[in-house]
């Protein structure tokens, strides 16, 4: 039985490490690109924002809907992971919570176009919303928890109806440059905290 030596494991390793390096650049550059341009941007324009041709996108990723399905997948975990540390690093719980907030708000634009690229697959559209949810509620959960002990807001607030809520408020903003939600989601924060005692 042939073994692959030392040397070729490094060099496949250092592959494997390379190509895991130009998906995160792909997923990366891609998000950035959907944010200006929507998920029916050239991939030309991903590629060129990425620093890669694009053979390697279409290496990563064959069709659009895998990577518009990559970069959503992505950028859930992205949201996810930065509740706990921000909770660890934020002045308070509150303040954890409204940067999540603005952090999952650049995601609900990220994701615009979403539903119309990945119409052909409603499975799969249907997969990534339960994912979404899986993995964003218990973040939110968190947060509020936090900030209800803390004592900076009121008990009470579902996180479901916070993200609906946050997410009803971010329709509208492509049709309309003089609509800007975060005003309006600022509003909605400033509702939930507890009126300080003076």
């Amino acid at each position: 039985m042939a073994t692959e030596s030392p040397a070729g494991e490094s060099s496949s390793r250092s592959k494997r490490t390379d190509a895991q390096r130009n998906r995160q650049t792909v997923l990366t550059a891609a998000a950035e690109v959907f944010i200006t341009s929507g998920v029916d941007a050239p991939i030309r324009q991903i590629a060129a924002q990425a620093g890669v041709g694009m053979g390697t996108i279409y290496r990563h990723f064959p069709t659009r809907a895998d990577l518009v399905t990559a970069v959503y997948r992505h950028q859930i975990e992205e949201c996810a992971g930065a509740g706990p540390d921000l909770l660890a690093s934020a002045g308070s719980p509150f303040d954890a919570l409204r940067q999540w907030i603005d952090l999952f708000v650049d995601f609900l634009v990220t994701k615009h176009g979403l539903a119309d690229a990945l119409q052909s697959d409603s499975d799969r559209f249907a997969a990534l919303h339960a994912y979404f949810l899986d993995r964003l509620l218990p973040v939110c959960a968190q947060l509020l928890d936090a900030a209800v002990e803390a004592g900076d807001i009121r008990p009470g607030t579902q996180p479901y109806e916070l993200m609906r809520g946050i997410g009803n408020l971010c329709i509208g903003r492509d049709n309309d440059p003089r609509y800007d939600p975060r005003r309006l989601i600022a509003l909605l924060l400033q509702g939930l905290q507890r009126p300080q005692a003076s």
